[in-house]
């Protein structure tokens, strides 16, 4: 018998969504019945990540998870946010679930406004890798077997050189002091491409690294 309470997860495709996941697969608390992704529309790629929304479908599929997308406008305001989001979370909500996973790790503002928002809604987060050490988490996300490329940096912090690398030791190594080695501050964010929670590797190309706001360095995943 199945006694798993049933979860929706946000992901974001990044390496903190796929250690969260793990974490909710291997604690055998939650049966996950639908990813949740925000995609600007204006782009069709992930929110932030500038990841294809045709990569997102591979990791949904190798995942084996039903994907839901919130789609929002590339300007989009916290409102339009929180209308697109809750559209499709409250779907689920009556059909009996009441749990949303987040792979947030410290960023005490974060989550407050998700435990709000989803207060409003009589909905509940689950935090799965919060406050767990982020040099730990980065070291046991590459001895688990997961492969991520930096798909986003900020410019602000770190140079074009570090878009378009494998997250690796070597990767961890060249962070300048005070980089949060998981990117936590939104420092970068990742694209995850195989691991232990993927049925299969996802073939991909490492395409155009592009300046955009005078601020972020997005490389372009294409699909293989």
């Amino acid at each position: 018998m199945n006694n798993k309470r049933q979860a929706l997860f946000s992901w974001s495709g990044g390496k903190d969504s796929s250690l969260a996941l793990y974490e909710v697969k291997n604690s055998q608390v939650f049966d996950i019945v639908a990813l949740i992704t925000t995609v600007t529309s204006d782009y069709d790629r992930v929110s932030m990540h500038g990841l294809r929304t045709s990569l997102l479908e591979q990791q949904a599929e190798y995942l084996n998870i039903p994907l839901e997308k919130a789609f929002i406008s590339k300007n989009t305001s916290n409102d339009e946010y929180e209308s697109k989001f809750n559209e499709v979370i409250l779907k689920y909500k009556e059909s009996g679930i009441r749990h949303v996973v987040f792979g947030d790790l410290f960023l005490q503002e974060i989550k407050k406004y998700r435990e709000d928002l989803l207060r409003r809604i009589g909905m509940e987060c689950v935090f799965p890798i919060w406050k767990r050490d982020t040099v730990e988490l980065a070291k046991e996300f590459i001895d688990s077997g997961f492969k991520a490329i930096t798909v986003c940096v900020d410019s602000n912090v770190l140079g074009e050189e570090f878009a378009g690398r494998e997250f690796d030791e070597q990767f961890l190594n060249d962070l300048p002091a005070g980089i949060d080695p998981c990117g936590e501050n939104g420092e970068f964010h990742t694209f995850v491409y195989d691991g232990p929670i993927f049925k299969q590797r996802i073939d991909h190309k490492i395409g155009e690294i592009v300046l955009r706001d005078e601020r972020f360095y997005y490389c372009d995943i294409l699909p293989s």
